[in-house]
């Protein structure tokens, strides 16, 4: 049996699900988002992984299936539309 390892400091969803890490699954949430809301601001302080919700986002909306494989949204989702994506970043550093 191989040990998971906990991806500390990894804020690419694309590293996160090939490193073998542990992820817990939100892609209900997240799919809950994109179905009922319209615009929204996300503030929470530092580490709460706003940027790895960015990268899945990202992800998700560029049709990655393959990264999705065994979540729940992966069976939920029209992975035949590919939808561009515009990220800005007002920090010092952008991945």
């Amino acid at each position: 049996m191989t040990r998971q390892r906990l991806p500390a400091g990894i804020q690419d969803f694309d590293q996160l699900r090939n490193t073998n890490s542990y992820y817990v699954d939100k892609t209900s949430l997240i799919q809950d988002l994109i179905e009922r809301g319209d615009h929204y601001f996300l503030f929470r302080p530092r580490r709460f992984g706003k940027s790895l919700l960015i990268s899945t986002l990202k992800a998700l909306f560029e049709g990655q299936e393959v990264l999705f494989k065994g979540l729940d949204i992966h069976d939920h989702w029209d992975w035949s539309s590919i939808h561009p994506v515009v990220r800005l970043s007002f920090g010092g550093k952008y991945n």
